[in-house]
């Protein structure tokens, strides 16, 4: 009878945010698959977990070690993967493994855990109801460029990864490229030194050459504001008329519908004198 794979996400920093449901999973499964012995021993070890067998699996060697894996679990082994922090698959080894599972129909189980990108998007302060999630941007500049303006027009709050040696450069391009929208740098995040860092990216790029960031970084950016389309004359003198109608002041109403459509107030006046509501 076959075995399966058990996503488990492990703590981002705080060991307190192991869940007893990933603790318990680990201690029962026959092969845990991670990225480090090390980092994982260490985490098995606070929680007095004595693994079965340890199974490096990374983004050197997922491709040769991912066929071993299958085999293991077609064999009837229940593999636990664990990245070194975070959830695997997620900008950690894991996605090829998992679709391989699924091409065979073997069965692929999920214990949910900290996430660097979710926590980060929650404590940054933005818009949290529509995001894309970007991953690490290019080492090269040029290419990291390219990348910025493919998001150019994106309205959704982006979220990246970025490593401290590269931020501030990473954050130049944002500004260079994405002009000077508002940002979030989520430093550490449940750790002893977690730090969030909020403004417009031209405020925490200055910040960064004063006092550089160290650690861990995500980057949350507020989405491209969206295109205004040009309103017709008709459309500006009925949202006026209506105003007006539930009691709001002409001047008032004018000033308003002008600051909503982005024209100006002169703009509604005329319409208000050329257009009749059908």
């Amino acid at each position: 009878m076959p075995g399966r794979l058990i996503l488990c996400g492990t703590p981002i920093g705080n060991l307190g945010d192991l869940s007893q449901r990933a603790i318990q999973t680990l201690r029962k499964a026959d092969l845990i698959a991670c990225e480090d012995t090390r980092r994982t021993r260490r985490l098995l070890s606070h929680f007095g977990i004595t693994p079965k067998e340890l199974f490096v699996y990374n983004d050197i060697n997922e491709r040769r070690q991912g066929d071993k894996l299958i085999a293991r679990i077609e064999g009837g082994t229940e593999v636990a993967l664990v990245s070194d922090a975070g959830m695997p698959g997620l900008s950690d080894p894991g996605f090829r493994l998992v679709s391989a599972c699924v091409e065979r129909g073997l069965l692929v189980e999920v214990v949910p855990g900290p996430s660097a990108v979710v926590a980060a998007l929650a404590v940054s302060g933005l818009p949290p109801g529509r995001f894309v999630f970007e991953g690490f941007l290019p080492r090269k500049t040029g290419d990291r460029q390219r990348r910025l303006e493919e998001l150019a027009t994106e309205t959704r709050t982006v979220v990246f990864f970025e490593s401290p040696h590269r931020l501030e450069a990473s954050i130049g391009d944002l500004l260079k490229v994405l002009g000077d929208r508002p940002i979030a740098l989520a430093r550490e995040l449940t750790k002893l030194h977690e730090e969030v860092r909020r403004g417009s990216v031209s405020e925490i790029l200055e910040g960064l050459k004063r006092d550089p960031a160290r650690g861990e970084v995500v980057i949350v950016l507020g989405g491209a504001e969206p295109a205004r389309t040009d309103p017709s004359s008709a459309d500006l003198a009925h949202q006026a008329r209506e105003l007006m109608a539930s009691g709001v002041e002409r001047k008032a109403a004018l000033a308003s519908v002008a600051k909503e459509a982005g024209v100006s107030k002169k703009r509604v006046f005329d319409a208000l004198v050329t257009e009749r509501d059908p």
